[in-house]
């Protein structure tokens, strides 16, 4: 089974988008870009207005920062997943719950 990072990298190879653009630098603006486009989705909106109105751009968008974030991952040689499973852990003794928990 491909991953999906696989399927990205074939789509772009398949249409010539290899060449030069494809390094961390250019892959990070993107990931902002992207983020800036999802972004306008929610302004001037309460967030559930918003997603009730927007809800396929904010999809499409979300999914746009997704594709560059796999990218980038690809590029800069590290595993996305487990990069958020550590960053969850870090948070985890950062932020520990409180006594008695949270509901």
């Amino acid at each position: 089974m491909k991953t999906l990072t696989e399927e990205i990298l074939d789509f772009n190879k398949a249409r010539g988008w290899t060449d030069g653009n494809r390094d961390a630098r250019n892959l990070a603006i993107s990931v902002a870009l992207e983020a800036s486009e999802l972004l306008e989705h929610f302004q001037w909106l309460p967030g559930k207005q918003a997603v009730e109105q927007n809800r396929d751009g904010i999809m499409e968008e979300a999914a746009d920062v997704y594709i560059y974030l796999l990218q980038l991952a690809d590029v800069a040689g590290f595993d996305l997943d487990g990069a958020a499973r550590e960053k969850l852990q870090k948070n985890a003794l950062k932020y520990p719950v409180p006594a008695g928990g949270h509901e």
